[in-house]
């Protein structure tokens, strides 16, 4: 391969490899939404009647599962929907928790992912965990104060008239 198209092979095999995640988050993605679909209509379809105690309480426990499922799949969808947007904005691969990138290895893993492996690890130890990306974007806004009780407006609420 002569030295000046090392640039635009790279380029080629980056663009099919980005290719390749795209139509594997828009398989899934539609999958996801056949199993959204199943999922929601056998949530819609219990059946009532003069059924016994077992059959209510399975069925109740059925119910919960597919809830769950559904909860599951929705969030995982959303996930792929975000990636998806990513991509268009030429995002995608871009940690959104510290703006570094994200490795090949987890993308092909888990393709709808916007973190790298340190970022989420930090993610799932620490519960009020925010992304350093998005912390640098309004340092530059300076403090915001505070309101304590005595900077408080007053509002009288026997004056608010409501529409009726």
């Amino acid at each position: 391969m002569p030295a000046n198209s090392t640039g635009e092979y790279i380029t080629m095999i980056r663009r099919d490899a980005l290719l390749r995640l795209y139509n594997t988050l828009l398989s899934r993605r539609e999958e996801l939404l056949r199993q959204l679909n199943t999922d929601m209509t056998s949530l819609g379809g219990s059946s009532g009647g003069s059924r016994d105690e077992a059959d209510a309480a399975f069925d109740s426990d059925s119910e919960e599962i597919n809830s769950t499922l559904a909860e599951r799949d929705s969030e995982e969808l959303t996930s792929i929907d975000h990636a998806l947007v990513r991509l268009k904005q030429g995002t995608y691969g871009t940690c959104e928790g510290c703006g570094g990138k994200i490795s090949a290895k987890r993308l092909n893993a888990l393709p709808y992912s916007s973190l790298c492996i340190d970022c989420q690890r930090e993610k799932e130890d620490q519960p009020d965990w925010e992304p350093k990306a998005l912390a640098s974007r309004y340092s530059q806004l300076g403090n915001v104060p505070t309101l304590s009780g005595d900077d408080m407006p007053h509002i009288n609420i026997a004056r608010v008239q409501f529409d009726s």
